[in-house]
């Protein structure tokens, strides 16, 4: 029995009771032990907002059962089913259900957040959208990626997650200009963006080296505009036909990613001048063909009717113009007929003027598309609207660019070069790819992107659509090296873009990082493993050829 003494002291009186105490210790401390197990093992890149351990397993048979709330959530089950056919089989049944998908208005999550209910017998997914009912059944996915696996079933932890993102702008952009990668390639990093809650492909189809996508209208945009890449001029025809872009443009709509199409304009055109050069405003001895023409009425309908045809494949809310690094080749201009008619009639100043009032025409096509415009960070200095147009800040060693964006009060999506180009080293031992002075583009730089010291970021965060990560493909020429720069990094970008600031933390990534690199061993990415670097030796780049002339029509 137990005696409460004037000291507020218990005595032991019985020696059975003391034993009883220690078996009860006992199990405390197993049940302790047993929960922070549990928490080892909810694995979810990114981190979730919210997580509560309920202690205990379910198992996850082969084949499950499948209720919804609504009709649909079955594309959704659909796709969620081939991407684990191969360790589960789900299936829609109006009987008793092992997994119930809800849509819910009142989860306070918002359009991409969910509920997910992992129980002893039985799991729930609740969600306001059907994309957040997606992102739940991601997490599901990677929980039964690290469950522990037998021939009948998957044994994962019991939990609670409440999640949200932070950033609605999570994007992730591949320039197929320099180097062309193709439909299998793509279609395996969407899948990879999907199951880390990524929402946005920026699609780089057009530069200097060639165009990438079937234009209907214009087809020697292909036939002549397609053939070569960075490193070899003469290398064949490579694009993509409009039936392959519609195949991606289902792959990643299925996965809730929407495409952003670019085509570069007014610089950057030079594989498009080859194939139409009538449109052509010249370049530099360095860039020859850099430009199109601004003083060329027909300019302006010929890009404008690209685009339209872009739209009619892609239905996109954006259209990314580029509009960057115009000065590098836009010197012929001073000469230029047609350009030297327009300065006079609009009373254009310089050159400058020119490019803002290319920029303007092509922004009034843009909106006459029902499309907001995207551009490099060059744009906010050309007068655009910014109520219909978005900035990409990408000169990291600009960030008064940054701060103007924010002053003019246009949205704005971080890229900056350090640390978000990928095609940048990750190591200070790697050779290919760029290097950045002060903070690098290592996998932690990634992670703890974007700081809070960031220029102007905590007066205008409303402003701040989100991050995101670009693939320039100069010494990126084939798989090993696309994978290489690409993965883990982009597991880094995820939680920097979903997970919000109190709750990252690099040290806790890190296990949850080494899981996923296990699963990147069974799809055969050759991926740079930052925990130990002597197993992912670092693929040969290449050095672009000797820049030879290329007629404009062959």
């Amino acid at each position: 029995m137990l005696n409460l003494k004037k000291n507020n002291k218990y005595q032991i009186q019985n020696s059975n009771t003391m034993k009883i105490i220690k078996l009860l210790s006992f199990f405390l401390f197993i049940s302790l032990i047993s929960c922070r197990s549990d928490k080892d093992v909810i694995s979810i890149i990114p981190k979730p907002e919210f997580i509560t351990i309920k202690g205990g397993n379910l198992s996850v048979p082969k084949k499950f059962a499948v209720s919804v709330s609504d009709t649909s959530l079955v594309p959704v089950l659909n796709t969620f089913a081939d991407q684990i056919k191969d360790l589960a089989i789900p299936h829609i049944s109006s009987q008793k259900s092992f997994l119930e998908i809800t849509l819910d208005d009142n989860t306070g999550t918002g359009e991409e957040g969910y509920v997910l209910s992992i129980k002893r017998n039985k799991i729930s997914i609740k969600a306001h959208t059907a994309h957040g009912v997606f992102n739940g059944l991601q997490s599901l996915r990677q929980t039964m990626l690290w469950g522990n696996k037998t021939e009948e079933s998957i044994k994962i932890p019991c939990c609670e997650i409440k999640d949200s993102p932070r950033f609605s702008w999570r994007g992730f952009m591949v320039d197929e200009s320099r180097h062309f990668f193709g439909k299998e390639k793509i279609e395996q990093l969407l899948d990879i963006m999907a199951l880390h809650k990524l929402n946005t492909f920026h699609w780089h189809l057009t530069d200097e080296p060639g165009w990438r996508i079937e234009i209907k209208k214009y087809p020697d945009l292909t036939r002549i505009g397609g053939k070569g890449n960075y490193h070899d001029r003469d290398a064949s025809v490579a694009f993509y036909s409009q039936n392959e872009i519609i195949e991606i443009v289902k792959y990643a709509s299925a996965r809730f990613i929407r495409i952003i199409p670019e085509v570069d304009m007014p610089g950057h055109a030079s594989a498009a001048n080859r194939a139409y050069p009538e449109y052509c405003g010249g370049g530099s001895p360095k860039l020859p063909n850099f430009t199109f023409n601004p003083g060329k009425e027909g300019t302006y309908l010929y890009l404008t009717e690209i685009l339209r045809e872009i739209c009619g494949i892609i239905p996109t809310p954006f259209l990314h113009v580029g509009g960057d690094e115009v000065h590098f080749g836009n010197e012929q201009w001073s000469t230029n007929p047609d350009v030297q008619k327009l300065m006079k009639r609009e009373n254009l100043n310089d050159l400058k003027a020119v490019e803002s009032y290319f920029n303007r025409r092509m922004a009034d096509s843009v909106k006459s598309l029902h499309k907001t415009l995207v551009g490099w960070d060059e744009i906010v200095d050309t007068g655009l609207d910014p109520a219909n147009s978005v900035v990409m800040w990408w000169r990291s060693d600009n960030t008064d660019q940054l701060v103007k964006s924010f002053e003019k009060k246009y949205k704005v999506v971080l890229c900056p070069v350090a640390p978000l180009y990928f095609d940048y080293v990750q190591d200070k031992s790697h050779k290919w790819g760029g290097k950045s002075e002060g903070a690098g583009c290592s996998i932690e730089n990634v992670y703890n992107f974007p700081p809070d010291t960031l220029p102007g970021f905590k007066k205008y965060e409303n402003q701040v659509l989100g991050i995101q990560a670009n693939l320039w493909s100069e010494v990126i020429q084939n798989y090993d090296r696309f994978d290489f720069m690409v993965y883990p990094r982009i597991c880094a970008l995820s939680e920097a873009g979903w997970t919000t600031a109190p709750l990252k933390n690099y040290e806790d990534f890190a296990p949850r990082l080494r899981k996923m690199l296990n699963y990147f061993d069974q799809l055969k990415i050759n991926y740079y493993n930052p925990f130990d670097p002597n197993k992912s030796p670092e693929p040969k780049g290449v050095k672009k050829a000797e820049v030879k002339t290329v007629s404009n029509k062959n």
